[in-house]
């Protein structure tokens, strides 16, 4: 999509996902930056511990709760989670961001037929951003396959 060719260019990771779902963009965002199950929410602690040894910008661990899809923001600078929208249309698309000292990660969203492609974004900055990644990477693979689900799943 022409609206990501800016996040993309020079991208040291990308990678993206689709699911199928019949939810509105608002509803499936919601699910995916609601999702906050306790073993997440431990891998951030452990992220946490990790962050501060390596003094990286945002150590703290994010504080994430049920969203409502009408408190999705679709303006650049809205929050959404810890997470700060870079880019955004209500219809087709979302890109959020999250900046460190040692690389800048988007993840974003876009409606396609019949679902939605999750993206994961990733531009190192210094060398600690990819053994950082390295150690993470992992985890994240299931942490967005968690995300999907939430997102796709039909709300109540």
């Amino acid at each position: 999509m022409t609206a990501l060719a800016p996040f993309l260019d020079g991208a040291d990771y990308v990678e993206f996902k689709e699911v199928e779902s019949e939810n509105s963009l608002r509803e499936f965002v919601a699910g995916v930056f609601g999702w906050s199950p306790a073993w997440v929410k431990a891998l951030f602690g452990v992220r946490y511990l990790l962050a501060k040894a390596l003094r990286l910008d945002t150590a703290a661990v994010p504080r994430t709760g049920r969203l409502r899809p009408e408190d999705i923001g679709f303006e650049p600078g809205d929050r959404v989670a810890f997470f700060t929208v870079r880019a955004g249309d209500p219809e087709r698309y979302l890109v959020t961001g999250v900046d460190d000292s040692h690389l800048t990660g988007y993840l974003t969203v876009e409606a396609v037929p019949r679902g939605f492609r999750l993206g994961t974004v990733v531009h190192f900055h210094n060398r600690v951003g990819p053994a950082y990644f390295a150690l993470i990477k992992p985890f994240h693979h299931l942490v967005i396959r968690g995300m999907l689900k939430a997102g796709a799943a039909r709300t109540a």
